[in-house]
């Protein structure tokens, strides 16, 4: 568990100390800063621990979330598992739905909920549910 405040560097390194860290997997890395990532890809260059970074891209208005901007510039490689849209076609976006199943256009960026207040999909079908 870490937050805003975590230093990932020096925890996995006074870790690696203690018991051999075989690699890293870090979840939810879009709610990283880049602090945070920068400190990791130290982990990897300095301490040759494998860090593997999983989460989002976006939020549910298209824009990048801190963590994701730096993890897709920083990256020595790039994996993208792919959902799909109800449509068939590969889901990029994200939209947040209120209590009555209606598109959210503005908030917070993070919200902790339920995920089934969010709905993935491709870009033609983010661009019909947002702007409709």
């Amino acid at each position: 568990m870490f937050n805003t405040k975590t230093n990932l560097y020096d925890e996995i390194f006074q870790h690696n100390n203690n018991n051999k860290v075989d690699c890293i997997l870090v979840d939810e890395s879009q709610f990283l800063t880049k602090d945070q990532v920068y400190q990791l890809s130290e982990v990897v260059d300095k301490q040759a621990i494998p860090v593997l970074c999983y989460g989002i891209r976006t939020d549910f208005l298209g824009e990048l979330f801190e963590g994701s901007h730096y993890l897709l510039a920083w990256a020595d490689r790039l994996i993208e598992i792919k959902t799909i849209c109800s449509c068939g076609k590969k889901a990029n976006r994200l939209v947040r739905l209120d209590q009555n199943g209606k598109v959210v256009k503005q908030g917070e960026q993070v919200e902790i909920s339920d995920m089934d207040r969010y709905e993935s999909l491709c870009r033609k079908h983010y661009k019909i549910k947002f702007n409709g």
